[in-house]
């Protein structure tokens, strides 16, 4: 019966529910919050080099205390509804929809407590690069960029495409995305590694199985690292844009590659018609990605670990299309046997797994 259903799915929540409520409950929000309007309303605030992030970090805490109350008075609300209408068919089925929201403001939510570092509120940079397997490697590629893109749609992220390499026959060889929005770098940080894909390929004429692999790099736009980079430790390149972009395109050199030669590290832009953002774009990515290298040398050696570089086949995922259809996160466990939902962008359950068990 559909009463049973709603009331399974309520049941359901309460651990969750239960957790938020004893967080909030355990947080000091409620405390910084009355201090940080205090401070705000007090003239000398404005003479404060440290304005901009109390009136940032208020505004943080209010948007979160809202959402903490319409979760609370929306599981009220629900709980009260199904008591009403538990013999009302037509009721019921009105309800479902609110249970529907009801679940997934509780998850949202609930990743929004997890997400407490303090790079997790920046937007990001996404890089894919294709592995050693060419048009087959190159299209997996392009098939993740476009989880990425559709995950930002679902999630009511910005997503712009700032530098592609076109395959060769397929595919890209690689792409970067600029992502902004709420919680840009929180979200995306779980998908940073080697992601694998084992499939009966469309471009073998003997239809074998192949498996092919693509990394994924993911860092944050304002790192918590500051990094001084010498000019004479770059190389800039300027080439022609290539693929769809109107006129313009293939007419300038408008395209910016950016080397940093002591790291090896390397970042390019042809999304703006000017050279100069193109530059300014790449020279942004580029802080961003030796921010992160800094960043995970340093946990390294705290942990007292050797750094290793990353191998084609360490991956963190897994994406099964043949003989069965299951996709895997190798660092959680957690499974999905819907690979065609998820390569659609619906990756909300992989990144709530990896942000609930990260260390």
């Amino acid at each position: 019966m559909l009463i049973d259903d709603l009331q399974e799915r309520l049941k359901n929540l309460e651990p969750d529910i239960t957790i938020i409520k004893t967080f909030w409950e355990n947080a000091p929000f409620e405390s910084r919050l009355k201090e940080l309007e205090e401070k705000s309303q007090d003239p000398a605030v404005w003479q404060d080099p440290s304005q901009a992030y109390i009136l940032k970090e208020l505004q943080a805490l209010k948007n979160t205390k809202e959402s903490y109350e319409t979760v609370i008075s929306q599981n009220n609300e629900v709980h009260e509804l199904l008591d009403l209408f538990k013999t009302e068919e037509a009721e019921l089925i009105k309800l479902q929809q609110d249970v529907g929201r009801l679940e997934k403001l509780v998850r949202v939510f609930k990743i929004q407590l997890l997400l407490s570092e303090k790079e997790d509120s920046s937007n990001c940079f996404i890089s894919i690069n294709s592995g050693a397997g060419g048009t087959e490697s190159q299209d997996w590629a392009e098939i993740l960029l476009r989880m990425y893109v559709r995950f930002c749609e679902r999630e009511k992220l910005q997503s712009s495409l700032i530098d592609h390499q076109v395959g060769e026959g397929a595919g890209i060889k690689s792409g970067t995305l600029f992502v902004k929005g709420k919680n840009a770098y929180g979200l995306l940080k779980s998908e940073h590694g080697i992601h694998r894909l084992v499939r009966i390929s469309p471009y073998d004429a003997n239809k074998r199985r192949h498996t092919s692999f693509a990394g994924v790099h993911v860092t944050p736009e304002t790192p918590d690292i500051d990094i001084t980079i010498d000019q004479g430790d770059l190389r800039i390149d300027t080439y022609r844009a290539g693929g769809a972009g109107g006129q313009h395109v293939n007419k300038t050199d408008s395209a910016v590659r950016i080397t940093h030669i002591p790291s090896g590290i390397v970042t390019q832009c042809q999304s703006e018609r000017s050279q100069l953002q193109n530059k300014e774009t790449a020279m942004k990515m580029l802080y961003s990605k030796l921010a992160q290298k800094a960043k995970e040398e340093k946990q390294a050696k705290i942990a007292g670990m050797e750094k290793k570089k990353i191998e084609w086949g360490s991956q963190i995922r897994s994406y099964v299309l043949h003989p069965y259809k299951m996709i895997k996160d190798h660092r959680t466990d957690h499974e999905s046997p819907q690979p065609d939902l998820v390569l659609d962008g619906d990756l909300i359950d992989f990144i709530e797994s990896y942000l609930v068990k990260k260390p």
